[in-house]
């Protein structure tokens, strides 16, 4: 009689775990915040995956505008998904990602980077224009090759009288 009563209370623990295991599972709680790619250029988009969040909610961050998150339809884990575009002015650096889901919060640190932009178009020149030497070297160059080509014509002209 002993072994059957804890059969019984064995069984009854059991299907009270088993069936509250699905119920916690279905609670909005984000556990998994998916920055893509993880190092990314002002202007740029960014694609955010957020684990545990079945009905969708917000993420912000300093690098870029508060962000819809929509819940992805047939995923397995009951994610939600947004795209954010990193603002112009965003300093490089490492930026957080907070998600507000269901009534619950999560940050994640230092979830992406934010590299600056180089000035390109100048070719390593500090001042705009020509200076006085460049011109000097560019006339000097110029006075050769008139004198070069003035050679050249006037001993094409001698051999022609031959």
């Amino acid at each position: 009689m002993r072994n059957s009563r804890a059969l019984a209370v064995s069984a009854a623990a059991v299907a009270a775990v088993g069936l509250a295991a699905p119920a916690a599972v279905a609670w909005d709680t984000p556990s998994n915040i998916v920055a893509l790619p993880s190092v990314i250029a002002r202007g740029g988009q960014l694609t955010v995956t957020v684990d545990g969040c079945r009905t969708g909610g917000h993420m912000t961050s300093n690098a870029f505008p508060q962000t819809t998150l929509t819940a992805i339809s047939g995923s397995s884990r009951e994610s939600a998904k947004g795209t954010a575009t990193i603002n112009r002015h965003a300093r490089p650096g490492a930026y957080d990602i907070t998600v507000h889901c269901g009534g619950k919060t999560l940050t994640r640190p230092a979830a992406f980077t934010v590299i600056g932009g180089v000035r390109g178009g100048l070719g390593g020149s500090s001042s705009s224009g020509a200076t006085p030497t460049d011109m000097a070297i560019g006339g000097a160059l110029v006075a050769a090759a008139a004198v070069g080509g003035g050679v050249f014509w006037m001993r094409r002209r001698a051999e022609k009288q031959i």
